[in-house]
C-alpha cells in the first residue's frame, strides 16, 4: 500500500507516545562512569550495541514474526534472551505502550508484546528489510538522543553520528538470521546490568 510507508515512520518516529526518550539501554552507566564522553565514545559504543548486541536479536525477530512466526514464541525467546531485568523492561514497556496507542488508533488489537515483536506484527505485508532499516534508526537514534543530554554534545555532532551510522544500519537490516542471534556486546551487557543500582540517574535504563 501507497501509506505504508507513512505508518511506519509514524509509528518509529520520536514523537509516537512509547516514552522511548525515558532508555538510555544502559549507555548511562558508561556515559557515568566516564567511558562515553564524545561523539566518537558514543559512536563506538551504540555502533557496538547495533551490530553485536541487540540489534541483530531485534531484526530476527521482527523478521521472524513478519515471515508468520507466533508472536508469543518469539517473545519468549527476546525475554530468555535479555541480558539483565532492566533491557527486558525496557523492550516490554515500549512494546506494551506501542500496543496500547496501535490498539486505541483502531489496528487490530495486541496484547502486551515487547517492541520488536509488536513492530512485526503490525508491519506484516511491508518490505521486511524497511521495517528493520527504520527500526535500527529509530533504535540508534533513542540511544543518541540520551548521550546528546547527558553529555556536552551539540545537534550537530549528534546528527553526524547518526548519518555515519547509516552502513551498519543497512547491514543488519539485511541481516536474515535463522537462528537467534546471540549478544557479543560483553561490555554494553554489563553497562545495562550495572544501571539498575546506579544512583543518581535519569534514564530508566
Amino acid at each position: 500500500m501507497t501509506t505504508d510507508l507513512l505508518r511506519l515512520t509514524q509509528w518509529l518516529s520520536p514523537a509516537f507516545p512509547v516514552s522511548g526518550y525515558a532508555y538510555s539501554h544502559g549507555l548511562e552507566t558508561a556515559m557515568a562512569e566516564g567511558r562515553v564522553t564524545d561523539a566518537a565514545s558514543t559512536a563506538a559504543w551504540v555502533r557496538t550495541v547495533l551490530t553485536s548486541g541487540t540489534g541483530p536479536l531485534d531484526v530476527w525477530a521482527i523478521r521472524r514474526v513478519m515471515g508468520g512466526a507466533d508472536p508469543e514464541e518469539v517473545a519468549a525467546t527476546l525475554r530468555a534472551r535479555a541480558g539483565s531485568a532492566e533491557r527486558w523492561q525496557e523492550t516490554r514497556d515500549q512494546g506494551a505502550a506501542f500496543c496500547d496507542v496501535t490498539n486505541a488508533m483502531g489496528e487490530v488489537p495486541l496484547s502486551d508484546l515487547p517492541l520488536p515483536v509488536a513492530l512485526g506484527v503490525r508491519a506484516r505485508g511491508m518490505d521486511a528489510g524497511i521495517v528493520a532499516q527504520l527500526y535500527l534508526q529509530a533504535f540508534a537514534g533513542q540511544m543518541v538522543s540520551a548521550a546528546t543530554r547527558f553529555l556536552p554534545l551539540g545537534q550537530r555532532a549528534a546528527q553526524t553520528l547518526l548519518r555515519d551510522l547509516h552502513p551498519a544500519i543497512a547491514a543488519v537490516a539485511e541481516r536474515n538470521d535463522t537462528d537467534p542471534p546471540g549478544s557479543a556486546a560483553a561490555l554494553a551487557e554489563l553497562d545495562a546490568m550495572a544501571h539498575e543500582a546506579l544512583q543518581p540517574r535519569i534514564f530508566r535504563t
